[in-house]
């Protein structure tokens, strides 16, 4: 890792980096990803790995948009039709109409804002029965998540608190009306409980495998209907769906930062379950998508109660996932830091480039998050930086002792290499899977193969927990 104090110790290199802020930065910023190292290890038979480039919004997949941010997440609400929580006429539509008015935040908040409210109404002279308004409301949850994502960039982000609760509501609406509906709860947790709603494949008493679905920084329910929640109940099994810290309410209404000690919250939800005669204590599972690839293993490196461990992908170092120019303004120095910050660095910044950091920085810092619902930058880098930094789980992956899969993309945007570098690190029964572009599944999540994402991991689980 670079010294983060030393492209800040010289005039030279100081203007050095900001003028990388101003220039290549810009694009690794709109997709939030550091370049593709190809020298990275890589497990043997997994291929070789092409570069993300700006003029290249998403390698070998479809181009819904020029900006590669919004492609991604484009992508995102495109893929999730294979589990219903999207149509793709739906995301096609309004992909279109924002192409056609012109590609912004505004335009695509506006436009997916809009489809999450008229999927929330009854369709015109039609009286929508129990499935339909399900399923309606779960797609009108993703469209809000969608717009959601943008809305700091929006002419309105002071709206952001008033659109999550609208995708959250969207969210509770189609949770009502499943059959059965999942048992919900607020689980112990400091001050500001957990959230969860455990979905089970029936009422009765059983007791069954369980996954606990661990979200990333900026991903919402929804998300984890498609990737587990969906295959889970189709095997027979209970899946967990829970809000952290920095997550959905925690971090929206209650203003709770994500913490680096994540076993202190997945143990209060082990708790939980096990106390629970439908839960097979013994057949916990526990998955972590995106930057939920850093957190669970966290966890699992000191809660024994789990029996299995999917890290998707594998993530030893979120702090790595921001590019180089944004790393090196971080000192030991407080006051240092946020003055190169606020007086070099926040002045030269694109609004685009200043929207991205708004919303990569929010579940991090109130503080930063209410200015920004203020259309303002936050000034204060060094708190939800040394933050961020501090979720490394360098040096306690080799306590992990449950079975660990880690999975790994073709053209990963985010944690480049980290994958590999986690499983290396493993000491516990472990599996590497590379979900590549041969198949459609490559991409950070594989947003367009879903279905095949949750085929990798329910068959590698089943075996842990069924066979097992």
């Amino acid at each position: 890792m670079e010294n983060p104090t030393a492209a800040l110790e010289t005039g030279v290199s100081r203007r050095s980096t900001l003028a990388g802020l101003a220039g290549a930065a810009g694009a690794l910023l709109a997709t939030g990803c550091t370049p593709m190292d190809t020298s990275s290890a890589r497990r043997p038979g997994a291929g070789p790995s092409a570069s993300v480039t700006a003029d290249v919004p998403a390698p070998g997949a479809m181009r819904l948009f020029d900006n590669p941010e919004f492609n991604f997440s484009g992508l995102l609400a495109l893929g999730a039709a294979g589990r219903g929580s999207s149509e793709v006429g739906e995301v096609l539509t309004a992909v279109n109409a924002i192409n056609k008015v012109g590609l912004s935040a505004q335009s695509y908040v506006q436009t997916f804002r809009t489809l999450g409210d008229q999927l929330m109404r009854p369709p015109e002279g039609s009286r929508p029965d129990r499935e339909t308004r399900r399923f309606r409301a779960l797609r009108a949850s993703q469209y809000y998540a969608q717009a959601l994502f943008f809305v700091l960039g929006s002419e309105d982000p002071g709206s952001e608190e008033a659109l999550y609760r609208a995708g959250r509501g969207a969210w509770n609406t189609f949770c009502g009306l499943c059959d059965p509906a999942p048992v919900t709860a607020n689980v112990p947790y400091g001050r500001t409980p957990l959230p969860v709603w455990l979905f089970r494949p029936d009422a009765s008493e059983r007791p069954r495998p369980t996954v606990i679905l661990t979200n990333g920084s900026d991903g919402q329910n929804v998300d984890m209907w498609t990737y587990g929640v969906s295959a889970a109940l189709d095997r027979g099994w209970n899946a967990l769906v829970y809000e952290g810290p920095g997550q959905g309410r925690l971090i929206f209404v209650d203003r709770v930062v994500f913490t680096p000690r994540w076993e202190n919250v997945v143990g209060p939800l082990v708790d939980w379950l096990v106390a629970r005669t439908d839960v097979d204590p013994r057949r916990i599972a526990l998955t972590g998508l995106s930057l939920g690839g850093c957190l669970a293993p966290r966890a699992a490196a000191f809660e024994p109660r789990i029996a299995a461990l999917v890290a998707m992908p594998g993530c030893l170092e979120p702090w790595l996932g921001f590019p180089p120019e944004i790393r090196g303004i971080l000192t030991p120095d407080r006051a240092k830091t946020n003055a190169v910050w606020n007086k070099e660095v926040v002045p030269k910044l694109s609004p685009t480039d200043a929207a991205t950091l708004k919303k990569r920085f929010e579940p991090f810092s109130a503080a930063a998050m209410q200015a920004a619902r203020k259309g303002g930058m936050f000034t204060d880098f060094h708190t939800p930086a040394s933050l961020i930094r501090s979720l490394t789980i360098t040096d306690v992956v080799g306590r992990i002792k449950a079975p660990t899969l880690v999975l790994d993309y073709q053209d990963e945007q985010f944690y480049p290499g980290q994958a590999a570098q986690l499983y290396d690190r493993l000491r516990a029964p472990k599996d590497y899977v590379k979900l590549t572009a041969a198949t459609g599944a490559q991409l950070h999540c594989s947003p367009m193969a879903p279905q095949q994402h949750g085929e990798v991991v329910f068959d590698w689980l089943g075996e842990r927990l069924v066979a097992g």
